[in-house]
């Protein structure tokens, strides 16, 4: 695949961004695109490795090893090569029907897990990814895609990537489809839990407006369980699907996390996108302008949270991590290839923040011990301590506070991302649905099934909080198993 030696010959070229002081301006997407005869080199760094790790899609040490979709990387990458991009798209699309949002938004498992990055830099995938995407919808490459109807009706509760999966191939196949979502527009987190700077809107719509050409219907602003009993919905289908996500935010079990100006961090990104939506960004109904802000947990999420609070000009921004600094590069002894790479990386909102204030925003081995407000019931501070980690009693790795270390931070927003605990409550205690340990509704990988006849789930309502690409696959597979439940077999593979 690519040229023999092309892994030797050419450096990974990362895709450009526009530089942090001008994209602070503005919510627009911050990736710059690449020209076709760079991609071409690119895609000749992809080696005849014999085995694609990068397309495994396993679970190794609780990570993702390699792409969940199983997409076949080094043929498209092969493709890109000998400048056959139209074939590019198509194999890229026979395993993956949303590339426009796992190549903005996915970390690239498959990228930790070629071949070429155990002593190299591994290929740049992502980037292939996306710039086969965006030629394909140039060239008008992407089309609906719908099948002769079957007559079976399936109703999809949730309209993020795992519903919008779920509807795409049950459609494709000829079944008719009807989506529900509670907001106000479809997309589910893909539309208001990722900003804009990330994951342009329009993108988002680009892919709807296919969707809907193709036959499927968007219900949007009906919740089920509340404005639509679930049950009413399970009698009037023939099948349905739960894709309403893992929507139950882990709490801060700390003083003081009711007082006004404390908020989930997905509370905000909703808002700051809201605001993106409906004007300019500037009159979302939370806003950092002029603020001190603490985000307090670490990960994507938290990174999403400081590049908004810049945009709408906050006074100072800190995040807070209570796990050490990760290494500067794979530790190979304890994070050994092909795992997921658990390395330090400045992601966009760090940089972005570096630029305003010189210096990063992230703060290690830092627990937040409360929240304190003013008279009036408003946030005012956050106290914290420094910790350490040590093996406890039962052997595992426990945070112990280092004497002396306690620090007060200035705070008139507090943005809590530290994720999320499982399906909110409501729609499964409804229909009754049994549940896992972590609250998560009750159904085995590559079946999909719950414990009420023709009720299926996928998504992080099923699996927990996760990757975009592995809703997708969830999404893609829960259709399969419906179409059999349905017809007795199914194509969708």
């Amino acid at each position: 695949m690519g040229k023999t030696t092309g892994f030797l010959e050419y450096p990974r070229v990362e895709p450009g961004k526009r530089p942090p002081a001008e994209r602070i301006k503005d919510w627009d997407e911050i990736r710059l695109p690449q020209d076709a005869e760079e991609m071409s080199l690119q895609g000749a760094r992809c080696m005849n490795c014999g085995v694609p790790f990068c397309q495994g899609g396993i679970i190794l040490n609780g990570a993702a090893s390699g792409c969940p979709l199983h997409n076949l990387i080094p043929e498209w990458n092969e493709m890109v090569y000998a400048g056959r991009w139209d074939e590019a798209w198509r194999r890229l699309a026979r395993t993956n029907p949303f590339p426009e949002f796992t190549s903005r938004v996915c970390p690239a498992p498959c990228e930790g897990a070629c071949t070429a990055g155990t002593y190299w830099e591994p290929v740049a995938i992502n980037s292939l990814e996306y710039e086969i995407t965006e030629k394909a919808f140039r060239e008008g490459w992407v089309e609906p895609v719908r099948g002769a109807s079957t007559g079976f009706q399936v109703a999809v509760v949730g309209s993020g990537p795992a519903g919008l999966a779920s509807a795409y191939y049950l459609n494709a196949v000829g079944h008719d489809v009807t989506v529900f979502e509670r907001e106000d527009r479809p997309g589910g987190l893909l539309v208001y839990g990722i900003p804009n700077m990330k994951l342009g809107k329009d993108v988002v719509e680009r892919r709807i407006k296919l969707m809907q050409e193709s036959g499927i219907k968007f219900v949007v602003g009906t919740e089920i369980g509340s404005d639509l009993p679930a049950a009413t919905l399970v009698a009037n289908y023939d099948a349905v699907i739960l894709c309403g996500g893992a929507g139950r935010a882990r709490a801060l079990e700390v003083e003081g996390t009711d007082l006004s100006g404390v908020h989930q961090a997905l509370t905000y990104l909703k808002a700051c996108t809201r605001g993106v939506l409906e004007g300019d960004g500037s009159d979302a109904d939370i806003s950092a302008a002029g603020k001190d802000v603490i985000v307090i947990g670490g990960g994507d999420t938290g990174t999403d949270c400081v590049a908004c609070a810049i945009r709408q000009g906050c006074r100072s921004v800190h995040q807070l991590e209570i796990r050490p600094e990760p290494p500067d590069r794979r530790i190979k002894t304890t994070n050994p290839w092909p795992e997921w790479p658990h390395r330090q990386k400045v992601d966009y909102g760090q940089a972005e923040a570096i630029e305003v204030s010189g210096a990063d925003p992230r703060h290690y081995l830092v627990s937040t011990r409360r929240i304190v407000g003013d008279a009036r019931g408003q946030v005012k501070e956050v106290h914290t301590a420094a910790v350490n980690w040590f093996k406890g009693p039962s052997g595992r790795l426990e945070p112990v506070e280092v004497p002396g270390s306690e620090k007060t931070w200035p705070a008139d927003l507090v943005l809590l991302a530290l994720g999320f605990s499982g399906a909110e409550d409501a729609l499964p205690d409804e229909l009754n649905l049994a549940r896992d340990s972590q609250g998560n509704v009750a159904a085995r990988f590559g079946v999909f099934t719950t414990n009420m006849e023709k009720v299926f789930v996928a998504g992080d309502m099923r699996r927990g909080q996760s990757l975009v690409v592995w809703a997708i696959q969830e999404g893609k597979l829960a259709a399969r198993e419906v179409d059999r439940y349905l017809t007795g077999n199914s194509l969708i593979k």
